[in-house]
């Protein structure tokens, strides 16, 4: 495919000092190289772009000293924050990259212009990209591409496409060294003020203790590169080798994640799991004074659930991979890449226990006491009174016990990713215009999940029917048919839960993945000038580029029978296995076409057109294309505009996956009204009568202290593929009597009709109750007890559709800047460099129903504009931008000192407002509304570098982030479950302190 010899940059995309040494490159060498540019097939050798390109060096990369590619990425302004080393309740191991807010699945991501296999096939959000198996040290440059592109490089370029090029014919031998780690002071009055007042009345006031000042989640990275030329000199071999590993941070070790905190009108305060110590029965708490009786439940009865969770999670990764070209022929290059990645990521959250559910316990039971029988109900299907008076009676109702960290650490999930990527291709010159590029392509990832520290649902439900045994000690009773070994289980009149019975309950339970690509294609290039297919007033004919694709994913997960059945207690709903696959042809073709060239007022105009057909199996045909233009003025100023209509293709996960119960939505409306019933007789009403609930009813509604509630997701082999049309214009502006300054400004207006989501379990109660509309309300079906997460039977219907429409636009900066110090009159003393990326964010419009209202989230973060990791998981500022000034000294001690240079850099993400807060009726929502919430503010991020040479082979790097230590802004109530964490957005804002970091890279 032609799209292989995508090797260059837009001048966009270089800063100036790169575009300037590619040109004295040019004229020293005598001749002109060839550019191809992303986002096109098309040489290009001017090293223009008609779409705006933003481009990340490997300088750049070293600079700020991460490690994980998603950081890298994380930190330009158009990507929004997806899966990465910071999730933990909802984390696959994967780590994603979403452009533009529109999703992950929307932003293709391609190595060396070819497409990277799709990532964790064990949930549909993550089936994008693994960024994992990008190894960093090995990365020349990352190209990020605005908008649609499909018809460059087929579906999922939507939102735009993430080019990570590789380093290649490399010669000799360079080995690169890196450790860093995270500096942080304990001073956040917020969170102390909210762990001292917890403390003063909790159970176990040791769970709200405040951490002190610390130096943790160390990490190491080493590669190894070695490259040699063929000694004819026509080909070349660089191979790598590299190993990673980071340390975890727990959330007990800053002071304002220590607790989960929940949000009042009088401000934060710790709250946490309903599931708590010691043991809930039906209303009722053991009482921790006594350990043998009961007391009346209070709302603050909860567990403190954050200090054991993972802040950031510990991290294993191997990465072995080579690259390889050689010329067989003066007409072909045969060329090979080969990549391996075994990632282990273990995700920590609080230990487990029995969860709040619905259980039935017999009143013969002799763990309870004498008052514990006179007080518990039994059913009335089995006789009623109470279980003093009813021996033979069975009591069911909820029941729940956490367990404590003496019984048992938190639930670990291991998750093992084990990836390959295979290219073999040839390509080369057909005469004097045309060439060609030809390849396979294979990619696998395999997953392996292994999850401990839970509980057997149908064993807790066996070791609570306990009897006494023929000897006097209590037993699981065999009328029940038990499992053998059954140890019943006592949360009644004992303080802790005997080892026996722990060992009995627990359980490991695993789950796997496979996800295959195939890709075989063909393309060729020409250039029809001296065919006389060129315009009367242009310097160089047409340019085109046609060629064939077939692709192939197949998609295949499996899991145990206790995951496969949804026995595992607290996992918030079953592992249904997933098996499919798609394939799909196509065809496409570009031209280039140069108008005019060198006259006045019209130095180049050139049109770019592009056309993609593709017959799937699954969707049946689509057709994208693109027209795009660009006009330079005179030297220096060039306009430029295009318009693209992309597609996106349901993944496998979208069309098969099972419909299935899991934790999905953060709020009910209709919960926990009862403590106040006088200011919420309204809304009593009002659930009473959409929902055909008794007044009692609606006030006996528990609210999830955890803010988790059951929706019921799954795919839809009906689906119908994403349209997406995206429009862009912008202006390059080099001027003459600047030297060295280079700006550009683009405006993007992307808008994908049909897209394929969720509604949200948030947004379907809140239209509810505020329309009354049947089409939201059927979506809602509560159980028994009127609940939404104390059974799977109750929950939202949240699957997998193809919805109303996604929009946004706004405005990309881009400013390069160069000089030497001299030149402004501050003496030999070498020269600066200043950079400035940012994006203005107008519009970011979710329709969630075709022809229904639309809400506007830019500017605003919470449950809704926040709260849709398949869209968008983050806050959505108006303006974020990253800065950095970099001076290149030039100090030396002959050569054992040297290349030094000093490097700030300056990251800002601005103000955002609470959605609940909108006057947009799909925002809005009073029940959600808190001042403390109501705005995030502004966030300013100083980082430090600096970089020397030591005897001409040894380079040093040193840099503190974060500089400052600044703590992240706090959300409580409104933080969404699956993307918050450690109560703020942890891949957004700089959670963790000062990252220090020392790296060292040796060539030989």
């Amino acid at each position: 495919m032609a799209s292989s010899m995508i090797c260059g940059v837009a001048l966009l995309g270089l800063s100036a000092p790169q575009a300037s040494a590619a040109a004295a490159a040019d004229a020293n060498s005598g001749e002109v190289s060839e550019i191809v540019v992303t986002g096109t097939r098309i040489p290009s050798p001017n090293l223009t772009s008609i779409a705006p390109v933003t481009t990340i060096g490997n300088a750049d990369i070293k600079a700020q000293g991460v490690t994980r590619i998603e950081d890298i990425t994380n930190s330009l302004p158009q990507v929004f924050a997806g899966q990465g080393s910071s999730i933990t309740n909802g984390a696959t191991g994967a780590a994603t990259v979403n452009l533009r807010g529109l999703g992950p699945n929307r932003t293709l991501v391609l190595i060396d212009n070819r497409r990277l296999m799709p990532g964790d096939p064990t949930n549909s959000l993550t089936v994008a990209a693994d960024l994992n198996f990008v190894p960093s040290a090995l990365v020349e440059r990352v190209d990020v591409l605005t908008g649609g592109a499909s018809a460059t490089y087929g579906a999922d370029a939507v939102a735009g496409v993430v080019n990570f090029v590789m380093m290649k014919n490399f010669e000799g031998v360079r080995l690169d060294a890196q450790y860093s780690g995270y500096q942080h002071d304990n001073n956040n009055s917020t969170g102390q003020t909210a762990l001292k007042t917890a403390a003063a009345t909790a159970i176990i006031p040791s769970q709200f203790a405040i951490p002190g000042n610390l130096w943790e989640g160390e990490g190491s990275e080493v590669s190894f590169v070695i490259g040699v030329n063929a000694p004819d000199g026509k080909g070349n071999v660089t191979a790598y080798a590299t190993y990673r590993q980071n340390n975890a941070i727990l959330e007990g070790d800053r002071d304002f994640s220590a607790c989960t905190l929940a949000t009042t009108a009088a401000g934060f305060g710790c709250s946490g799991s309903g599931t708590a110590y010691p043991a809930r029965v039906g209303s009722f708490l053991v009482d921790p004074t006594t350990f043998n009786t009961f007391r009346p439940r209070v709302a603050t009865d909860v567990f403190n659930f954050g200090p054991a969770n993972f802040f950031v999670r510990p991290d294993e990764r191997y990465n072995l991979g080579a690259f390889a070209h050689y010329e067989v022929a003066p007409w072909a290059t045969a060329y090979m890449d080969a990549m391996f990645m075994d990632d282990l990521s273990t995700a920590q959250i609080a230990s487990g226990g029995i969860f709040a559910s619905t259980f039935s316990v017999n009143c013969a039971n002799p763990f309870l006491t004498a008052q514990e029988k006179g007080l518990l109900v039994p059913t009335a299907a089995t006789g009623g009174g109470t279980c003093a008076t009813n021996p033979a009676g069975i009591f069911t109702g909820t029941v729940s016990r956490r367990l404590l960290p003496s019984e048992q650490t938190g639930r670990l999930t291991q998750f093992r990713h084990t990836d390959y990527r295979i290219v073999l291709g040839m390509k080369g010159d057909l005469g004097k215009n045309w060439n060609y590029d030809g390849y396979m392509q294979y990619g696998s990832v395999e997953v392996q999940n292994r999850q401990s520290g839970n509980f057997d649902t149908t064993r807790i439900n066996q070791s609570l029917n306990a009897v006494t045994g023929p000897t006097g000690a209590p037993i699981c009773n065999p009328t029940g048919n038990p499992d053998p070994g059954c140890v019943p289980i006592n949360i009644f009149s004992s303080a802790l839960i005997s080892p026996a019975a722990i060992n009995f309950l627990s359980i490991n339970s695993f789950n796997s993945g496979n996800i295959t690509e195939r890709v075989v294609s063909l393309a060729f290039t020409g250039k029809l000038g001296d065919y006389g297919i060129k315009s009367a007033w242009a310097n160089d004919g047409v340019g085109v580029a046609f060629g064939a694709e077939y692709r192939r994913e197949h998609l295949d997960t499996v899991a145990d029978f206790l995951a496969n059945n949804g026995l595992v207690n607290g996992n918030g709903g079953a592992n249904p296995p997933v098996n499919g696959g798609f394939d799909v042809y196509e065809l496409f073709g570009e031209a280039r076409v140069p108008l005019i060239s060198d006259m006045p007022f019209a130095k180049d105009v050139s049109l770019e057109l592009g056309y993609r057909f593709s017959d799937y199996s699954s969707i049946g045909d689509t057709n994208t294309y693109k027209v795009a233009g660009e006009w330079e003025v005179i030297d220096g100023l060039r306009f430029r505009a295009g318009y693209n209509r992309a597609v996106r293709a349901p993944n496998v996960q979208e069309l098969f996956a099972p419909q299935n119960v899991v934790l999905d939505g953060t709020q009910d409306p209709c919960a926990g009204l009862a403590a106040n019933a006088a200011a919420n007789a309204a809304k009593i009403a009002n659930c009473a009568n959409l929902f055909h609930l008794t007044t009692a009813q609606v006030l006996a509604i528990e609210a999830n202290p955890a803010n988790q509630y059951n929706g019921q997701i799954g795919g839809n082999p009906n689906l119908k593929p994403e349209i997406s049309d995206t429009y862009t214009a912008g202006v390059v502006w080099r001027p003459a009597f600047v030297p060295g300054l280079d700006v550009s400004v683009d405006y993007f207006d992307i808008k994908i009709d049909q897209f394929i989501s969720r509604i949200g379990a948030n947004l379907e109660l809140n239209q509810c109750l505020a329309t009354g509309s049947p089409t939201f309300c059927n979506l809602v079906h509560r159980d028994a007890n009127g609940s939404l997460f104390l059974t799977n039977n109750g929950f939202v219907q949240d699957t997998t559709l193809n919805t109303g429409s996604l929009k946004t636009t706004g405005v990309d900066l881009n400013v390069n800047y160069r000089t030497g110090l001299d030149k402004i009159g501050l003496g030999d003393n070498g020269s600066v460099a200043v950079n400035l990326v940012g994006t203005w964010l107008d519009t970011l419009i979710t329709q969630p129903l075709p022809g229904g209202p639309s809400y506007d989230c830019a500017g605003l973060y919470g449950t809704i504009c926040s709260g849709n990791p398949a869209v968008n998981g983050a806050p959505s500022p108006r303006w974020r931008h990253k800065a950095s000034l970099t001076w290149n000294t030039p100090y030396a001690y002959g050569d054992w000192f040297k290349s030094l240079s000093l490097r700030a850099q300056w990251r800002y993400f601005g103000k955002v407002s609470l959605d609940a807060y909108d006057a947009n009726p799909q925002l809005n929502n009073a029940a959600l509304q808190f001042p403390v919430e109501k705005n995030l503010s502004a966030q300013n991020y100083i980082d430090l570098t600096a970089n020397f040479t030591v005897h001409n082979n040894l380079n040093f790097r040193v840099g503190v982030n974060n500089v400052f230590d600044k703590d992240p802004p706090l959300v409580g109530s409104n933080l969404p479950g699956t993307t918050g964490n450690g109560n703020t957005f942890p891949q957004v804002y700089d959670a963790l302190g000062r990252f220090v970091f020392v790296g060292l890279t040796a060539d030989f």
